[in-house]
């Protein structure tokens, strides 16, 4: 990863560090995002699905199983890089002690930003074989989902790096997790077409929500159907990612140096 800043192979100690964390409880941390397609689909697809023939042309359980890959590596990532960062930041002093080696502190944001994509990929890969047996994603297209997850992830990590770099105590995070990640979770396309909204809110929608974009890209994945709109939408991802990594990093760098 090189955004302008003095990092090297070494973030990737960062990552590694992360991940023996992360597989010491690995039991706990897999059960979730194989489970939640499931209810999701038994609820929303099943349930409401059986009041709503189709959407866009295919069935409602098809339609909603992009966006909630696409929630989920919003979740992994953002999460991951707020309340978890902040723990490891704050209340662990885990950021001081890689510090005080060879890392520099743009390494460890870097790894940072690296593990909450990687947490991102992973929650991708355990909810696709539960997608598969509910036959609700085409094949091959879909395991496109893969490599955009961690352009995807890396997104939703730098923008809740931002907010852990500017905020004074955690309890502080609740207001982008309410105001900003519950807003895309409800418009972003996700459980109804945007077209559906007023104009003006579908302007708001692709202008500012990360997820709109995000779940544009995977449905354009899982039900194998490309679009010119995909390539706006990957460029508006991408962008995106270099801006908000860049910003993330100099305020973690900001707020370390005391």
């Amino acid at each position: 990863m090189h955004l302008g800043f003095p990092v090297s192979y070494r973030v990737w100690k960062v990552w590694r560090r992360n991940l023996g964390s992360f597989m010491r409880t690995w039991k706990v941390n897999f059960i979730p995002p194989f489970l939640e397609p499931i209810l999701y689909l038994l609820a929303l697809g099943l349930g409401v699905g059986s009041f709503i023939t189709e959407v866009n042309g295919v069935s409602y359980s098809r339609f909603i199983a992009p966006a909630l890959v696409s929630i989920a590596v919003m979740n992994a990532a953002f999460f991951e890089c707020t309340y978890s960062s902040y723990v490891r930041m704050y209340y662990q002093k885990t950021f001081d002690a890689m510090i005080a080696t060879p890392l520099s502190i743009e390494e460890v944001i870097a790894g940072e930003l690296l593990w909450g994509a990687t947490r991102s990929v992973i929650y991708a890969v355990l909810m696709f074989p539960v997608l598969l047996v509910f036959g609700v994603i085409d094949l091959p297209s879909s395991f496109l989902i893969f490599p955009f997850a961690v352009l995807a992830g890396l997104l939703f990590a730098a923008l809740g790096m931002c907010f852990t770099a500017i905020t004074p105590s955690i309890d502080g995070l609740n207001y982008p997790s309410f105001l900003l990640i519950t807003p895309m979770f409800l418009f972003s396309g996700t459980f109804f077409p945007l077209s559906l909204l007023p104009s003006f809110i579908q302007v708001i929608a692709f202008a500012f929500l990360p997820l709109a974009h995000v779940v544009r890209v995977i449905r354009c994945f899982t039900l194998n159907s490309f679009s010119p709109d995909v390539l706006i939408s990957l460029a508006w991802v991408l962008g995106a990612t270099l801006v908000l990594s860049t910003i993330s990093i100099r305020l973690m760098k900001k707020r370390l140096i005391v």
